[in-house]
C-alpha cells in the first residue's frame, strides 16, 4: 500500500491530538508525521504508534513533500498557512471555519457528500461539529424525502470549547465541592451547575454564529439550497459529547417505522431507539467512538410532514478529529 506523507496543523489542542490518536487506529498508511504548532509548544513530544515524534513551530517551509495536512487550528492559523500548504502540493483538510462557504472549497461529511472531496482546489473544509452530528442522524430521512425546514436545539458539552473548557468544568466543580471560589475563565458565565444559551456572538436578529452555521452549512452539505434552519444553542455542563433534538419537516409524509429502518441502516448512525426499556442516546454512552446515536424518533404533533428526534455524537472525535481523517481516507481511496 503507498504511504502518505502527513501534518498535524496545531497538533499540540484537543482536535489535533484526537487526530494523531485516530490515524493509528484507523491504520492510516501513514510514511512521514510532522506535528505542527507555536513555538510555545515546540520541542515536546507526542506518541504515535509506540514513536516518540517532537512537535516543530509551523513556518511557511513546513510543508515541504507533505501530501495531507489535517488542519486542527484557530481560523488565523488557517488563512496564514494555506497558501504555503496550496504551494507545497498538499491537500489541506481543515477543521477551521475559515473555509468553510468559500465557493470554490468543498465542505465534506463523507456519509453524505463524499463525492464533493474529489472537487477541491487544494483546500476541504470540515463542517461545524453540531453539524456534521445532526446531519449524520438525518440524511438517511432526507434521503427518503428532501427536508425542507429544520428546527434544532443544541446541548453542546464544554469539549466544543478545547481543553480550556474542560480544566473550567474540572475546577469548577472542585470549587462547588470544597467550597472554594469558582473562577470563570474560558466562558461568559459560571458553568457548572448551569446552562448558557449562548455560543458565538449575536446577529442582528438575535441569531448567535453558532445557530447559524446548521443553516448556512446544510444547505451546502446536502445540496439543499432552500433549506430553512431554526436553531438554538447551548453550553451544558457536560464533559463530552454534544446532543441535539431535531424536528424536521420534509416534503413527502413518511411514516416513522420507515424513518426507523432508514437510519438504522445509515452509515454513521447507530438507532438507539427503545423508549419502553429506557433506551435512547446520551452523551456518556457516544463518548470516544465515531457512531452518532439516534433515538426518540416520533411524529410531529404540529405537522404531518413533521418528525422529531434526538441525536448524540462525539464532537471531538467524528464532529471534528475523525471526519477529518475520513475526508483524508477519500482522497488517498479515490
Amino acid at each position: 500500500m503507498k504511504q502518505y506523507n502527513v501534518a498535524i496543523l496545531g497538533a499540540s489542542g484537543a482536535v489535533g491530538r484526537e487526530m494523531l490518536k485516530i490515524l493509528a487506529e484507523r491504520n492510516f498508511p501513514v510514511n512521514e508525521l510532522r506535528l505542527l504548532s507555536s513555538a510555545r509548544s515546540a520541542g515536546k513530544k507526542m506518541m504515535f504508534r509506540n514513536e516518540e515524534i517532537a512537535l516543530t513551530e509551523a513556518t511557511e517551509a513546513s510543508f515541504q513533500g507533505i501530501d495531507i495536512v489535517l488542519g486542527a487550528a484557530e481560523n488565523d492559523i488557517a488563512i496564514k498557512f494555506a497558501p504555503a500548504i496550496k504551494a507545497a502540493g498538499a491537500v489541506f483538510v481543515d477543521n477551521s471555519s475559515a473555509f468553510r462557504q468559500r465557493d470554490d472549497v468543498p465542505l465534506v461529511v463523507p456519509e453524505i457528500n463524499a463525492e464533493d472531496a474529489l472537487k477541491h482546489n487544494g483546500i476541504i473544509a470540515n463542517p461545524n461539529c453540531t453539524t456534521i452530528i445532526t446531519l449524520t442522524a438525518i440524511n438517511a430521512i432526507n434521503r427518503l424525502s428532501p427536508i425542507e425546514t429544520i428546527v434544532a436545539s443544541s446541548y453542546q458539552a464544554v469539549s466544543g470549547a478545547g481543553a480550556a473548557g474542560l480544566e473550567e468544568l474540572e475546577h469548577q466543580i472542585q470549587a462547588i465541592v470544597t467550597g472554594a471560589p469558582v473562577e470563570v475563565k474560558a466562558f461568559q458565565y459560571q458553568i457548572a451547575g448551569n446552562l448558557i444559551p449562548q455560543i458565538g456572538g449575536f446577529n442582528d436578529m438575535g441569531y448567535t454564529s453558532e445557530e447559524m452555521k446548521m443553516q448556512n452549512e446544510g444547505r451546502k452539505i446536502m445540496h439543499l439550497p432552500n433549506l430553512k434552519v431554526n436553531c438554538t444553542c447551548v453550553r451544558v455542563p457536560v464533559m463530552r459529547s454534544h446532543s441535539v433534538s431535531v424536528t424536521l419537516r420534509t416534503r413527502d409524509i413518511l411514516k416513522i417505522e420507515d424513518i426507523r429502518d432508514a437510519v438504522a441502516a445509515a452509515p454513521g448512525c447507530k438507532l438507539v431507539d427503545d423508549p419502553a426499556n429506557k433506551r435512547y442516546p446520551m452523551p456518556l454512552d457516544t463518548s470516544d467512538q465515531d457512531l452518532v446515536f439516534v433515538g426518540r424518533i416520533r411524529e410531529d404533533l404540529t405537522s404531518d410532514h413533521g418528525v422529531t428526534l434526538w441525536c448524540c455524537g462525539d464532537q471531538i472525535r467524528k464532529g471534528a478529529a475523525t471526519n477529518a481523517v475520513q475526508v483524508a481516507e477519500l482522497l488517498i481511496e479515490r
